[in-house]
């Protein structure tokens, strides 16, 4: 299986703008540009893309998790923080804040293990080759 994206630019780094678009057409020629990658504009940019892709793959993981060890996921919301380094320009680390609601069966404590195996193990985590922290609030 393959998935696509594609991304056009045109001009300088700070003056310039470009747009994505991918396969599903779910972004279709969204706008990025500096100020959407380093300041404040209208449109997207890479690393914001990054931590929706984690957030979403390590959501699914969980509730796969889960089922396969018999549970009924309840509702899972997480928020992806990804740091910049704005002087080395480079990703230093991404931080996962997993919400999920108690699940008949599962203990805080089982459903932080879930949550850690989910971290290792989700296919974006594996792509990545940075620093990944995980707060788990259960409640």
């Amino acid at each position: 299986m393959k998935r696509t994206a594609k991304a056009h630019w045109n001009g300088t780094l700070t003056e310039g703008k470009g747009e994505i678009s991918t396969q599903s057409a779910t972004l279709n020629n969204t706008q990025y540009s500096f100020k959407t990658r380093f300041a404040d504009g209208i449109g997207t940019n890479p690393e914001e893309l990054i931590a929706a892709a984690h957030a979403g793959c390590f959501t699914m993981a969980v509730g796969a998790a889960l089922s396969q060890a018999g549970f009924t996921p309840g509702d899972l919301n997480t928020e992806a923080i990804l740091d910049l380094d704005m002087v080395a320009l480079s990703i230093t680390g991404i931080h996962l804040e997993l919400k999920g609601s108690p699940i008949d069966g599962v203990s805080e404590e089982k459903f932080k293990e879930i949550a850690e195996g989910a971290k290792a193990n989700c296919i974006i985590s594996k792509a990545l080759s940075v620093p990944i922290t995980l707060n788990v609030q259960y409640s």
